[in-house]
C-alpha cells in the first residue's frame, strides 16, 4: 500500500519560511513533486525532482524562493519555502510516481495535503 505522509504546513507571517516534508515509507519513486491548489482553482505544479537524470524543476512563481530536495535513503522529499507571500497560501500536495515533472496528470499517488497560510 503506497502511502504519502505529509507534514510541515502551518501559518506564517509574510516573509517567513516553512519546510514541508513528504515521506513514502517502503517506496522509492523516481519523480516526486509538490503541487498546490486553492478552492475553485486547478492544481498547480510547484516543484519536482527526479532521481534518474537529476531533473529539478520549479514554477516561475516560486523560483528563487523555494527549494526542493530529497533524501532517497529516507524515502523523503522536502520543500523549503522562503520569503513566503500571501499569494502562496494554498493547500499543498505531495505527489509520486510521475513520468514528468510539473504536470499533475502524470502523477499516480497523492498525499492528503497540508495547509500553508501566509498572513500579512
Amino acid at each position: 500500500q503506497v502511502r504519502l505522509v505529509e507534514s510541515g504546513g502551518g501559518s506564517v507571517q509574510a516573509g517567513g519560511s516553512l519546510r514541508l516534508s513528504c515521506a513514502t515509507p517502503g517506496y522509492n519513486f523516481n519523480c516526486m513533486g509538490w503541487f498546490r491548489q486553492a478552492p475553485g482553482k486547478e492544481r498547480e505544479g510547484v516543484a519536482a525532482i527526479c532521481t534518474r537524470g537529476g531533473l529539478i524543476d520549479y514554477a516561475n512563481s516560486v523560483k528563487g524562493r523555494f527549494t526542493i530536495s530529497r533524501d532517497n535513503a529516507k524515502n523523503t522529499v522536502y520543500l523549503q519555502m522562503n520569503s513566503l507571500k500571501p499569494e502562496d497560501t494554498d493547500m499543498y500536495y505531495c505527489a509520486a510516481g510521475g513520468r514528468r515533472t510539473l504536470d499533475p496528470s502524470e502523477y499516480n499517488y497523492w498525499g492528503q495535503g497540508t495547509q500553508v497560510t501566509v498572513f500579512s
